[in-house]
């Protein structure tokens, strides 16, 4: 759940809040002597948004309040004017937060004539403001080893930065031609038509959040000749019969002039003749999450003379703010109902609470709301309800207001997250709220009425007589109401779950080592896998295999580019056995629009750019006669259509699974979906599958369980996993009963001014909740630990490796056996180089991943380099100690072996 910290509370008349970074100084504020320390608050978006899971409009958890019936409700001013004429002030805190907003904008992509024929420029713009950085490189004309590479010196803008020898990085800059009331950053780029290049590609980065934008999920790519392959990402195109000569480009150019020689230069000559260039302006929509900040004021006064208590609330968050509340009439904080009368647009929720709508405020900004109670209350307790998609509560808890001066809280013993690292360990918090059990008993309250709905409904549907007099319709409705209360008890369920702070989850399953392999497996490779797959002792866990796996990624992000990447790739597998793997994580193997494949089509042509299926099943059974299990990379998130509908847009599949448009999601306006709404992030490359629907779900579990028979697979590794619940994951994976799986759930971590911070828990739980949505039957990469490995070691910062409980800071430090750790792959590297890894700095980086728990990941450009006498050596390390994924981390050394962790 993402965490945005709340600075010490400042009492009135000092309503400010100073933003704190470390090394500031922290004002705290006082009630009754006790010091308070820093609060955190905790929103949870809707499973869409953030949990993956799905999720239906009309959520019946906290429904607006014009919706339910309103209660009696004090319409007498009078006792609020005699409370504030004469009263004591018990209690008053500002509560500061930020709240992610996501804004429109465009990026601009403009070519046009510079200042000759010769001369012309590109010309990159984005609309929203932010600290934007252009990653760009070149093609040049008939250089089939990389589509990245550096531009000539005159052609780079100041400013720019060399990114080793394959990209540059330009910081986009205010344009002076920007419109009033809207900013236009922007970097022109000028190119001499004279020269070599073929294709000028980029990306495009926000520096303040860490995001790229691309296009269609790949590189921006904009020719400069006729001849380029459209891999769908290519951006102001010539409407025309252009063709791509690929491989085969000399002998084509040969043939249509034999006269012409078959060298590089009169290769370029001939192409540079057929440049053709038209200038285009083209605009892609973009969406940026910024973060907001508002304030929630909560104030107690003491009325002297009509003994009671007015309780104000008054904030500036936007639209329709609902209070969800009751009171506490003792220290076991449950919560109960005071007596009537309530305020105005108040209703009853389920009999477990109350709900209030605030007034909105005359000027239209922000809302306010008062609550007059009795004595004799011990504290008043609420969350809030922006809308349908966001929650805001205190800490995963209840906002727990004191009614009296004698009512504050003891202290709170869950974990502080103070801003600066211990400079609050012994201040009291004012605030407390319910303990883990006392909230799940709530939650058990609040769900039990809707499982009993959803029984009703079934028992209703599976009757004899129900299926004789209802339609087909009717039945029809009353399954997706189902769905749609066991999305609702799901999501009720999330806003409650408390945060993973301890590794108490499934680590104690007893492990048994696999040999070293130093010396056996360079010998006998075969004898030996075969002795350890047979092993008894082993235990195999869903998700995590058998605990001492070592993956190796086999393949880069230009492995499609041979067409034989499976044969290549045979002659390497006894190689690999010998250097420690036990696993191997192949390339999508299905036909694709994009050439790296995960842009799928037709789910059962296994013919790729990598080989062709029979070539596919000699590699997987030559991988395990050496003792190496494989996972196939399988996209199931998107999926390309075949044709298009009446519409002229491409949502009809083709192939054996030929799904129509209820197959694809309904709140993607790119592919007019008429299924539900998507249940994780969408990925508007390509229609976002819904895998709400029975027959999906159906298809791809037979799909899965065909690719383990046909093919041989042992695992999954699952392509954009915050495209959809892990509720579903957890359904295919029951079904294809795989020995190891792990998602891909890649989100950007936390900064501030350009610094990441030091505490991650926001951005790990993220990860932790879409894992623990698979019922923990999937591992998941750990990229937090990548991105603090980068600060940690690219800037020499080593007390990033500690949580402040002195455990790792990433996924691997909460929940090792589901953690994959990793420090590159084929987006953040190759030729891609997303997110590269510090340079100079991968063996540190394989180090600390292969002397940690979790189950590390190699990636396949650092086995086959320099880098592989020190890999294998730290894989023989790894076996020796014994070390596994669910190894424990204490004081600098591990259980189950001592092995001492040095920087």
């Amino acid at each position: 759940m993402p965490t945005a910290a709340i600075p010490p509370l400042h009492r009135h008349p000092h309503p400010h809040c100073h933003r704190h970074r470390h090394g500031d100084s922290h004002r705290t504020a006082h009630l009754n002597s006790s010091k308070a320390r820093p609060f955190y608050l905790n929103y949870t978006r809707s499973p869409s948004m953030i949990f993956n899971v799905a999720c239906v409009p009309g959520s019946r958890h906290l429904k607006p309040a014009k919706d339910l019936p309103l209660l009696a409700s004090s319409t007498t001013d009078t006792a609020i004017v005699e409370i504030s004429e004469s009263s004591d002030v018990v209690f008053s805190e500002t509560f500061q937060l930020k709240r992610p907003e996501k804004v429109e904008g465009k990026i601009t992509i403009r070519l046009e004539n510079g200042k000759d024929d010769e001369i012309w420029q590109l010309t990159v713009g984005c609309s929203l403001p932010g600290k934007w950085i252009l990653h760009w490189g070149v093609n040049y004309i008939d250089d089939v080893g990389s589509e990245w590479n550096q531009p000539p010196p005159d052609m780079r803008p100041p400013g720019s930065i060399p990114i080793k020898d394959y990209a540059i990085e330009t910081p986009l800059e205010k344009s002076l031609a920007s419109l009033e009331g809207e900013s236009i950053y922007e970097v022109k780029i000028d190119f001499n038509t004279n020269s070599s290049i073929a294709a000028i590609n980029f990306v495009l980065k926000d520096e303040e959040t860490g995001s790229w934008y691309q296009h269609r999920g790949r590189d921006f790519k904009v020719p400069l000749i006729d001849c380029l392959q459209d891999d769908g990402n290519i951006v102001g195109a010539k409407k025309g019969l252009g063709l791509w000569l690929g491989p085969l480009r000399q002998i084509f150019n040969m043939l249509l002039k034999p006269e012409a020689a078959n060298s590089k230069e009169d290769i370029v000559k001939l192409s540079l003749q057929k440049r053709g260039l038209q200038g285009f302006y083209e605009e892609q929509a973009i969406v940026k999450e910024t973060l907001v900040d508002n304030s929630v004021v909560v104030s107690v006064r003491h009325g002297l003379e009509t003994a009671k208590n007015l309780l104000y609330i008054e904030t500036d968050l936007p639209g329709d703010v609902i209070v969800h509340w009751g009171i506490c009439k003792d220290e076991s904080k449950a919560w109960e109902f005071p007596s009537e009368p309530y305020p105005p647009e108040t209703s009853r929720f389920k009999d477990k609470a109350l709900q209030t709508l605030l007034e909105r405020k005359d000027s239209g900004h922000g809302s306010s709301g008062s609550f007059i109670l009795d004595e004799g209350f011990v504290a008043f307790v609420f969350v809030l309800k922006l809308n349908e998609n966001t929650w805001l509560n205190f800490h995963g808890n209840d906002f727990f207001i004191p009614l009296s001066s004698f009512s504050v809280p003891a202290i709170h013993s869950g974990q502080t997250h103070s801003v600066d690292e211990g400079q609050h360990k012994e201040s009291r918090s004012l605030l407390i709220s319910g303990n883990t059990s006392e909230a799940n008993q709530e939650v058990s309250a609040c769900t039990d009425e809707i499982i009993n709905d959803i029984r009703n409904l079934v028992t209703d549907i599976s009757s004899e007589k129900s299926r004789e007099t209802k339609s087909r319709k009717a039945q029809q409705s009353i399954l997706q109401e189902i769905e749609k209360l066991a999305a609702e008890a799901y999501s009720i369920f999330r806003s409650f779950i408390p945060n993973f702070t301890e590794t108490d989850l499934s680590e104690d399953e007893a492990l048994e080592p696999p040999r070293d392999t130093s010396d056996s497996v360079l010998h006998s490779p075969i004898n030996w896998v075969h002795e350890a797959l047979s092993t008894p002792s082993v235990k195999i866990s869903s998700g995590t295999g058998s605990g001492f796996e070592i993956l190796c990624q086999g393949f880069n992000w230009e492995s499609h580019k041979s067409g034989k990447w499976y044969i290549e790739l045979r002659e390497k597998a006894l190689k690999l056995a010998s250097l420690g793997f036990t696993v191997i994580w192949l390339p999508p193997p299905t036909d694709s629009v994009s050439p790296e494949g995960y842009m799928p089509r037709d789910l059962y042509n296994l013919n790729s750019r990598y080989g062709n299926i029979d070539e596919l099943k000699i590699l997987v059974k030559e991988l395990h006669e050496v003792g190496v299990r494989v996972l196939g990379d399988v996209v199931l998130n998107h999926r390309c259509a075949q044709y298009k509908n009446q519409n002229g847009v491409w949502n009809i599949f083709g192939g054996h699974l030929n799904w129509d448009d209820r197959a694809v999601v309904a709140d993607d306006p790119h592919f007019q979906g008429r299924g539900n709404k998507s249940s994780g992030d969408n990925f508007h490359a390509a229609p976002n599958i819904d895998h709400s629907q029975e027959f999906v779900r159906k298809d791809i579990k037979e799909w899965l369980h065909w690719l383990r028979e046909e093919i041989g697979y042992d695992g999954w590794r699952l392509d954009f996993a915050r495209g959809f619940w892990g509720g579903y994951v957890k359904d295919y994976l029951e079904a294809s009963e795989p020995h190891f799986a792990v998602g891909e759930y890649w989100d950007s971590l936390r900064y501030t001014y350009d610094e990441m911070d030091h505490n991650q828990d926001g951005h790990r739980q993220r990860i932790i909740d879409w894992i623990n949505a698979t019922n923990g039957t999937a591992g998941a990469f750990d990229v937090t630990t990548k991105g603090i490995l980068h600060s940690a070691l690219g800037r020499c910062e080593y007390w990033r490796l500690s949580d402040e409980k002195g455990k790792p800071p990433g996924v691997v430090g909460w929940w090792p056996s589901r953690a994959v750790t990793f420090i590159e792959n084929h987006d953040t590297g190759s030729t891609q180089g997303h997110w590269r890894f510090p340079g100079g700095k991968e063996i540190q980086g394989y180090a600390y991943i292969l002397t940690h728990p979790g189950t590390p990941s190699v990636f396949y450009d650092h086995i086959f380099s320099e880098y592989q006498f020190e890999i294998a050596t730290l894989i023989s390390i790894r076996n020796r100690n014994k070390i596994h994924c669910r190894s424990t981390v204490s004081c600098g050394c591990f259980h189950h072996r001592v092995f001492y962790l040095s920087s």
